[in-house]
C-alpha cells in the first residue's frame, strides 16, 4: 500500500509572527521556517503504518518555492521513502493546492492520502476537504486514531459529543489532529540518509493545473491589544459595566 502525505513549509510554531509595515502580509525575512506541525503528525503516522507492515511506501509532496525542499527533507528524515516538490513562486491558496494534490494523486495512485487538518499560517482548514471532493474519494477529518486493514481505514475522530468512528473504503483522504501521535525526534544519521533519498521536482504547468490566486488580501493587521482588566466591588457593578460599557448583555 502506498501512502501520500502532503506537507507545507510555515513559520516555526515557536516564533512570534510580525506583520509587515505595509500590512501586505507576514514578515518572512530571516524568520525560522519549519514543517507544519499537523503535517508532521501525518508523516509520523504514515511512517508508523509502514513500520507496522501495513504500508509499503510513503511519498511526501509539497507545493511552494524551492525552499520547501527543507520540509521535504525533514519528512524524509522521519522515514518517508521519496519526495515530490511542485515548484512555484505563485501564492498558493487552498483550492490551488487541492488541485495540485489531485494531479499528483492521479499520477501516483496512492491508497491513502494523509494531510494535516490545517496549516498554522492561514488556518484555512480547507485543503483536505477540497481534495477529497475533487478526487471523488471518501474522507475523514480530525483523525485521532487510524487503523488500516482489509482495504478499509477505520478513523476515530473527536466530536463535540465525544468520539465518532468512521469506516472508509480505500483509497481515501484523512486529515490528522494533534492527538493522533507525537512525532519522533529526527536524529542526525537519519538527516544524513534523507539527503540521499530521491526528491523529484515538477511544476503546476507540468501537472496541467492553473494556480492563479482567486482571492485578494486587502490588508493584514495585528489584533487590537487587550485592555487592562478592571476590579469591581460587587456583582451589580459588574452587570452594569457588561451592559453599558462592554454592551454584551
Amino acid at each position: 500500500m502506498k501512502i501520500l502525505v502532503a506537507v507545507k513549509r510555515v513559520v516555526d510554531a515557536n516564533i512570534k509572527v510580525r506583520v509587515k509595515t505595509d500590512q501586505t502580509g507576514i514578515e518572512l525575512a530571516n524568520v525560522k521556517m519549519a514543517i507544519n506541525p499537523f503535517d508532521e503528525i501525518a508523516v509520523e503516522e504514515a511512517v508508523r503504518l509502514k513500520e507496522a507492515g501495513t504500508a509499503t511506501e510513503v511519498v511526501v509532496v509539497s507545493a511552494g518555492t524551492a525552499q520547501s525542499q527543507e520540509v521535504l527533507r525533514t519528512a524524509l528524515a522521519i522515514g518517508a521513502d521519496r519526495a515530490i516538490l511542485v515548484d512555484t513562486n505563485e501564492e498558493l491558496q487552498p483550492l490551488a493546492v487541492a488541485k495540485l494534490l489531485k494531479a499528483v494523486i492521479d499520477k501516483e495512485q496512492p491508497q491513502l492520502v494523509l494531510l494535516g487538518k490545517q496549516a498554522i499560517d492561514d488556518d484555512s482548514n480547507q485543503t483536505g476537504q477540497m481534495l477529497a471532493a475533487l478526487a471523488g474519494l471518501p474522507q475523514a477529518t480530525y483523525a485521532a486514531k487510524i487503523t488500516v486493514a482489509e482495504g478499509r481505514a477505520v478513523v476515530a475522530r473527536e466530536v463535540d459529543g465525544g468520539e465518532e468512528t468512521l469506516s472508509l473504503s480505500l483509497p481515501a483522504v484523512v486529515t490528522t489532529d494533534l492527538r493522533l501521535n507525537e512525532p519522533r525526534f529526527v536524529t542526525l544519521p537519519n538527516i544524513m540518509k534523507a539527503k540521499k533519498k530521491p526528491l523529484d521536482v515538477t511544476s503546476p504547468a507540468d501537472l496541467g493545473v492553473d494556480v492563479a490566486p482567486r482571492l485578494k488580501t486587502l490588508k493584514v493587521a495585528e489584533p487590537a491589544k487587550r485592555s487592562a482588566g478592571q476590579k469591581v466591588p460587587d456583582v451589580a457593578a459588574l452587570v452594569e459595566k457588561l451592559r453599558n460599557e462592554a454592551k454584551v448583555l
